[in-house]
């Protein structure tokens, strides 16, 4: 009797468990959609310049045909268009939903496609025995903890200061024309020596009204942060150094960050081409069932609290790259240039 009882138990446990996953797939995109919905009216940018209430109504009418969760995600991309959210995605299960970014390739030259290709890393060296090259690209991670930062920036930061203290150098140039974005403390981190103990950029809110700067303390990256990101400097700083920025049509997001750092900065130049134009700041929005949303909360800004839309150059250069001999590059050619002139 004992033994039938428990036959039944387990029988309809077993039914139990699958209505569960059945209700759970049944549910399972409003539970995401309904939280995706409450980020977007408490923090994007521009939350007051839309019907929340129409445009979920709409999504969710969209959604009535989707076969479950997953194809689901591609109304994202619908909703994202529809209200300019052109610097934000969902991330989920190792693929982004949102709008797509429209590149020209033919606007690049065959030897940047190349270097863009082959995916760049890190690089410090020196050109011509008088000057410092530092190749910055996208850095991106998920560990965005205060040591974590510290142990991606420290060694880069170390590259460039030893060429600092064994060489006496004319100039340094920053090329951030692969610098697709990521995360731009270790990025700015890396190059503290040449921005110094100062305000570095800030954030805007909807008005353009500043509500946070970032900036520089002895190495210490501090957002006002309980626990900020450090590296340990070493040597006299550079802030006074004549610095060529590169930039390209592809710098983007936390690469725009980085060159909006030297906006304002003393003997600074700016060469290439005009910034694709993601310049508004991010933040992580943890979403059900793993996902994750970077949404835009405001705008970046530089030192002095200017915005700019894109980031154009001072001198324009146009396909002129040559990165398997830099000194006939012209975007260096003309960096050289400016160190040179009196």
């Amino acid at each position: 009797m004992n033994k039938f009882l428990g036959l039944i138990g387990v029988f309809f446990l077993a039914i139990n468990i699958n209505a569960q996953k059945i209700k759970t797939s049944q549910d399972s995109t409003k539970v995401f959609y309904d939280k995706l919905f409450k980020s977007l009216e408490v923090a994007y940018l521009h939350k007051k310049d839309f019907d929340w209430k129409k445009l979920k109504a709409e999504t969710f009418k969209n959604l009535e045909t989707t076969k479950d969760f997953k194809s689901s995600l591609k109304e994202v991309k619908v909703l994202f268009e529809k209200i300019g959210a052109d610097h934000s995605k969902v991330m989920y299960q190792g693929k982004n939903y949102g709008p797509t970014v429209d590149v020209s390739w033919e606007n690049f030259s065959d030897s940047w496609m190349r270097k863009f290709k082959a995916k760049p890393e890190f690089e410090a060296k020196i050109l011509d025995e008088k000057y410092g090259y530092i190749l910055m690209p996208n850095i991106s991670f998920d560990d965005f903890s205060s040591e974590n930062v510290h142990k991606i920036a420290q060694p880069l930061y170390d590259k460039v200061a030893e060429l600092k203290m064994s060489n006496k150098l004319e100039g340094w140039i920053v090329d951030l024309r692969f610098n697709t974005g990521g995360n731009s403390s270790p990025m700015l981190l890396a190059l503290y020596d040449l921005l110094g103990d100062t305000v570095v950029w800030g954030t805007l809110d909807a008005n353009k009204k500043l509500t946070n700067s970032t900036k520089f303390n002895k190495g210490v990256y501090d957002q006002g942060e309980k626990k900020p990101s450090y590296i340990k400097p070493s040597g006299e700083l550079m802030d006074k150094s004549k610095v060529a920025v590169l930039i390209s049509g592809l710098t983007a997001s936390s690469g725009e960050v980085t060159a909006l750092a030297f906006k304002g900065r003393l003997n600074t130049i700016f060469i290439g081409e005009k910034t694709l134009g993601k310049t508004t700041s991010n933040m992580v929005v943890t979403l059900p069932f793993d996902a994750r949303m970077p949404l835009s909360i405001g705008y970046d800004c530089d030192r002095n609290g200017i915005y700019y839309q894109q980031i154009i150059p001072d001198i324009f250069v146009s396909k002129q790259d040559n990165f398997d001999d830099l000194l006939q590059d012209k975007n260096i050619q003309e960096a050289i240039q400016f160190f040179t002139k009196k």
